[in-house]
């Protein structure tokens, strides 16, 4: 009866659906000396676990020192290294601005364009609107004069 019940708890356990009683149930089982022939493949993993849990580190680690960074070497570095930056950041910040400059005139050419030709287009329907007018005087004379008869 235990013995099946330790192969119950050993296919849990590798489901991993075992709670820690039931682990602990099984490490007591594998440290005893009478195992059965069957299960004897799984006692180093649990007495591997046992062992490996009163492993401790031994040895001494030289400690080394931190090296401090000497500030006096490294300012005149800082200074050239804002330089470079600055410089590249007024190269590439100027074409930036140049290239928004040009896309605004060719924006304003556009408009001004545009507004021209919608002036032309409106005039031309004024002149358009002062034809119908001299064409709605010549139906009003026509009719007067076929109204006459």
């Amino acid at each position: 009866m235990e013995l099946d019940r330790i192969e119950k708890l050993l296919s849990k356990y590798f489901e991993g659906s075992t709670s820690l009683p039931e682990e602990a149930e099984l490490k007591a089982f594998f440290l005893q000396d009478d195992i059965p022939a069957h299960l004897a493949e799984y006692r180093p993993m649990f007495t591997y676990f046992k062992k490996t849990k009163q492993e401790r580190f031994t040895k001494v680690l030289p400690l080394q020192e931190e090296k401090k960074l000497n500030s006096k070497k490294w300012i005149p570095w800082l200074s050239v290294a804002a330089s470079v930056l600055i410089m590249v950041g007024l190269f590439f910040g100027k074409g930036y601005y140049d290239q928004k400059q040009l896309e605004k005139e060719k924006a304003q050419y556009a408009y001004k364009e545009t507004k021209k030709a919608l002036d032309m287009l409106a005039e031309n329907f004024s002149r358009g609107t002062e034809k119908v007018a001299y064409l709605n005087e010549f139906v009003e004379a026509k009719e007067k004069i076929y109204n006459k008869n």
